[in-house]
């Protein structure tokens, strides 16, 4: 399922197979949260623009149109018309994001839906059957998120309450993988590592996590308001203690910078909603730096986004015409920047490969962790 090529310090290069094809990693996963990416993407243009994973959200996918719909339709891959690798978060995170809507019990989480207010539970046996009624390759499980800063005790009750969740969601997830309807019988899971920002909390919590086979490991709950240097400490007081046999995933992370310094620090597969919001307003990745295309400098600008982008936005139209674009209120500007930021992404891992393959991964990181900081 993973096979690691090579390391450079920390930072690994592999390979991951699963039911519905081979991934290179480092990966970037494109978040299409209700299946389709916002700004107008459709799975044909990931394509195009270098996908090799695709993300969508257990929670909004369980609410509408409903697993069951998503089931009878033969699974999200036939739904949406992709035929790649699909990873599906457990909708944990968004449960949680609800705050005062929400209900902890040891069960599970009592909730009121975002859109009608009906109240809703899941669990992490309800969210391995979503999961598994959607079909998607990899799903996650259930776990809760704290936020940042968070009182200790609590953290560690959650940690602790994680860890129970977690063997109940192997045990359900075994025993859906072995149903006859199963839509995806090859369906892996991946747990997560919680603990807020206690380095204690968190080596103890991978520590246990570990114990329980599953296919994958993440790091959750970081990117939420701490300071990027405490996410950074956190990666590198876990990595020690994640499998070196199996994928290690960090959830919702980031900027491509937080990429390649997760990259160093041992991660093999990243997530994002920021290339494709931070396109529908405006704010576009080059290997400079980034950019707000509605400047008024851009007005007479007949560059692409990018001279050095061969994405299939910077390859036919200008500077200045995409900023007509979002000044005049068009669609077509967030589908066009979102395709360019996208593409950015993975082609941001697509050379980190390249250049752990050619043994010059520090050079590069040297050469582009601060630079893609920059704004232009």
């Amino acid at each position: 399922m993973f096979r690691l090529i090579k390391t450079e310090g920390t930072a690994r290069r592999g390979v991951f197979t699963c039911p519905h094809g081979t991934v290179q990693t480092p990966v970037f996963m494109n978040v299409g949260t209700q299946g389709a990416i916002k700004g107008a993407v459709s799975a044909h243009d990931l394509v195009d623009l270098g996908c090799q994973v695709e993300l969508s959200n257990t929670y909004h996918l369980h609410l509408r149109p409903g697993d069951q719909v998503v089931k009878t339709m033969g699974g999200l891959h036939k739904f949406m018309d992709w035929s790649g690798p699909i990873l599906t978060d457990s909708g944990g995170f968004q449960v949680f994001s609800l705050s005062g809507l929400r209900k902890i019990s040891e069960e599970g989480v009592t909730f009121a839906s975002h859109i009608d207010g009906r109240r809703i539970f899941m669990g992490p046996e309800e969210s391995m059957a979503v999961q598994s009624n959607l079909g998607s390759d990899i799903a996650m499980a259930f776990d809760e998120c704290v936020e940042n800063p968070a009182p200790y005790d609590y953290a560690k009750a959650s940690c602790e309450r994680t860890l129970r969740w977690l063997a109940r969601c192997k045990a359900e997830h075994d025993r859906l993988n072995a149903l006859p309807d199963c839509v995806n019988p090859g369906q892996m899971l991946f747990g997560i590592n919680q603990g807020a920002t206690y380095e204690d909390l968190r080596v103890w919590h991978m520590q246990e996590t570990a114990k329980i086979d599953c296919d994958g490991y993440a790091i959750g709950g970081l990117a939420v308001g701490e300071p990027t240097e405490v996410m950074y400490r956190i990666i590198e007081a876990v990595e020690p203690h994640m499998p070196a046999d199996k994928p290690r995933y960090l959830m919702g992370v980031g900027t491509p910078s937080n990429i390649i310094e997760g990259v160093a620090r041992g991660i093999d597969f990243f997530d994002c909603v920021m290339p494709a919001r931070n396109a529908r307003h405006a704010k576009l990745f080059t290997w400079s730096g980034s950019l707000n295309i509605k400047n008024e400098k851009y007005k007479l600008d007949e560059r692409p986004i990018d001279p050095a982008c061969g994405c299939p936005v910077c390859r036919s139209f200008s500077r200045a015409y995409l900023r007509h674009l979002f000044v005049a209120g068009e669609m077509l500007a967030m589908r066009l920047a979102v395709m360019h930021n996208l593409y950015f992404y993975n082609e941001l891992t697509r050379r980190i490969r390249e250049a752990l393959d050619q043994g010059r991964f520090q050079e590069f990181r040297d050469t582009y962790s601060r630079k893609l900081e920059e704004k232009l």
